[in-house]
């Protein structure tokens, strides 16, 4: 089959389902990247001799490149045409994938990874709307949910697969482990993405971009570092704070005054797109967060070996996968109570993960994790059909790059400010509980009160200390689930504000 050729009748709806399937595999194979970095995030950290908020860059940094990128692709559509921007998208990220298993030091492994999220950031928005436009606008909820549960199957092969090549081979394994599906996406992209002419306007809006740039790059390095430097008394923050505030505000006024800005706020006057915008970028931040936690949590205090860790997070991937399903066979309900289900259902499993001790168990995080990725699965679906209902269709794939950015970004602002919150929780409480630890604390005369450590001994203060640091660690991870919690809830008062009619 030649790409390009227009086909008519039965073999147009197989070359729909093939170019289908085509974009699916290669959007899940970009979504894996995400998933088989955060299994492996502590042996990383160890084997770069990288602290906790060093070794979170490379989720952060690969999702800030992906942020700013994305909104390039309906630019670069126009400039290459759809075919070359999904093939050039696919053949980058499967070199920078084999790029990053061989990086020797964190600073590698980052640019690395900046590289990877920017080149393929366009795949992700140009895939979903090259889908929609195969497909007539009464069949969108239905490809969506297929386009979802594609999607989803990438974060349980991920996880599993990437925990066990870990365990076994390494961490740089789980970056070699993306090769054979971004391979077979480009050679189903090669037969069967067609181009179908250049829309008009082909001018990109550097000042803006740059401007863009410069506001998310440095807020994201202000919030990587910021808990580690002690915020606004070091230097660079202050640097940093001043330089986003500088963008931001360069790109505000540029968007508003500029007769073709790089992203168009105007479509913020549609109700339910602006409003879904607030949505995604809620969704972002509640989407991977638990996903770089828990396996810090699960290797660091717990002592989980790689592939049993991949498993569990897996469990989160089959609740996606469940909750794709289900939007399949409830289609015709509101979209805006199946979005309402979604949200609370994070919500709670969030706030589940706060009740968590020192002693948690396999099943609670298994359980908790499938029940948040049920929550993202039944979200996906109708936030698109409802962020979109309302959008005309020469906006949409500019509409869709500009949910995909802000929903980038709140997935990089949350995993950042939830990382800092554990430091600062475990810095705070591990403070807090050295202070009782003391001669003159006339308790520790009592051995009962020791649990058999001694403050003779130490050997036995340094066990003391690492317990400490433990249970103190393990506050941190609480705050941060409770605010992982949090930000779920606030999007729910959000949701019945939008509008829905049926077709």
């Amino acid at each position: 089959m030649v790409a390009g050729v227009v086909e008519t009748g039965s073999g147009s709806a197989l070359r729909r389902a093939a170019l289908l399937a085509t974009l699916t595999l290669g959007t899940m194979s970009y979504v894996m990247s995400v998933m088989v970095a955060n299994v492996s995030l502590p042996q990383m950290q160890g084997s770069l001799s990288a602290t906790q908020d060093q070794i979170a860059l490379v989720v952060t940094f690969n999702l800030v490149a992906t942020a700013i990128a994305t909104p390039m692709g309906g630019w670069l559509v126009a400039r290459f045409g759809r075919r070359r921007v999904v093939l050039f998208g696919l053949g980058g990220f499967i070199a920078t994938s084999f790029l990053c298993g061989t990086a020797t030091t964190l600073v590698e492994l980052i640019i690395y990874r900046v590289i990877q999220g920017a080149i393929g950031a366009p795949i992700v928005p140009v895939a979903q709307a090259i889908s929609l436009d195969a497909y007539p606008r009464h069949q969108h909820g239905m490809v969506t949910a297929v386009y979802g549960l594609g999607v989803t199957s990438g974060p349980i092969i991920g996880s599993t697969l990437g925990g066990l090549l870990s365990d076994l081979y390494g961490w740089r394994y789980v970056f070699y482990l993306l090769l054979p599906f971004g391979a077979l996406a480009f050679l189903g992209a090669w037969l069967f993405v067609a181009d179908k002419g250049k829309p008009p306007g082909t001018r990109l809006d550097w000042t803006g971009f740059l401007a863009l740039s410069l506001c998310v790059g440095s807020l994201q390095l202000m919030l990587d570092r910021g808990e580690r430097l002690g915020w606004f008394e070091a230097t660079g923050i202050v640097l940093a704070a001043c330089t986003s505030l500088l963008g931001g505000y360069l790109f505000l006024v540029h968007a508003i005054t500029a007769e073709r800005p790089f992203l168009n706020l105007r479509l913020l006057s549609d109700r339910n797109y602006a409003l879904g915008m607030a949505i995604a970028l809620l969704f972002g931040m509640v989407n991977f967060t638990p996903m770089v936690l828990l396996p810090t949590l699960l290797q660091g205090l717990r002592g989980y070996p790689d592939d049993v860790v991949g498993y569990l997070l897996a469990a989160r991937g089959g609740g996606t996968f469940i909750g794709f399903l289900i939007n399949i066979v409830i289609r015709n309900m509101d979209p805006r109570m199946t979005l309402f289900f979604g949200f609370a259902l994070q919500g709670v499993a969030g706030w589940e993960m706060a009740t968590f001790d020192i002693n948690l168990t396999t099943f609670d995080v298994a359980w908790t994790s499938g029940l948040q990725g049920l929550g993202v699965g039944l979200v996906w679906v109708p936030l698109t059909v409802l962020t979109f209902a309302t959008l005309e269709p020469r906006y949409l794939p500019e509409g869709t790059a500009v949910f995909h950015l802000l929903r980038n970004v709140g997935s990089s602002v949350h995993i950042s400010l939830s990382v800092a919150l554990v430091l600062w929780g475990a810095k705070e409480n591990y403070a807090e509980f050295v202070r009782f630890v003391t001669p003159l604390n006339e308790l520790t005369a009592f051995g009962w009160s020791m649990g058999g450590w001694r403050l003779d001994s130490l050997t036995s203060m340094a066990s003391l200390g690492n317990e400490l640091q433990r249970q103190a660690a393990m506050i941190g991870y609480v705050n941060a689930f409770f605010f992982y919690a949090g930000t779920a809830f606030v999007a729910v008062p959000l949701i019945f504000m939008m509008r829905f009619r049926r077709s």
